[in-house]
């Protein structure tokens, strides 16, 4: 909802390709309507994007309800949002049918623009990876790895043959 209110705020105030600074070059504003994917790559191949987050929205509704974290329901949670409001360009804004330019306008460092999607996708999936590197489980408890279950066979044999 906030990534569609920003893109509707972008497209009635920014003119198109011309850089409002906020922060010198390091970040401003700057209306781009974006066929491709992140960082406007794969222009060429949108209904491949747009069947990449069809894929990506299916598998986080059908993991959510295994979902038992907090925090796992955050990140995932954004990354469901983000894709979202990036799907909701893809067939709903000009050319339409899954084909439909995003709406970006957030400009980092004159390297790439973006919007309030991609920020959820980005601190999502952040989020994600460093709660799988520290083992967290969808569910909140630690992950437990087949040679910590070994070993704690090891010491219950252990136990009993003393």
């Amino acid at each position: 909802m906030l990534d569609q209110l920003t893109k509707l705020w972008a497209l009635a105030t920014l003119d198109d390709g011309r850089t409002i600074e906020l922060l010198g070059d390091w970040l401003g504003l700057r209306l781009l309507r974006n066929s491709g994917a992140a960082f406007s790559l794969g222009g060429s191949m949108t209904w491949v994007m747009t069947l990449v987050a069809v894929v990506v929205t299916i598998g986080i509704v059908v993991v959510a309800r295994r979902l038992g974290s907090a925090r796992w329901g955050l990140a995932l949670g954004m990354v469901l949002g983000g894709s979202l409001g990036n799907l909701v360009d893809r067939f709903f804004r000009e050319p339409g049918g899954g084909s439909g330019h995003v709406i970006d306008f957030i400009d980092y460092l004159d390297l790439f623009v973006g919007n309030v999607a991609d920020i959820g996708i980005v601190l999502g999936a952040g989020l994600a990876l460093w709660l799988s590197l520290r083992d967290v489980a969808l569910d909140g408890r630690p992950v437990r790895h087949a040679a910590d279950r070994g070993a704690e066979r090891e010491a219950e044999r252990g136990e009993h043959d003393g």
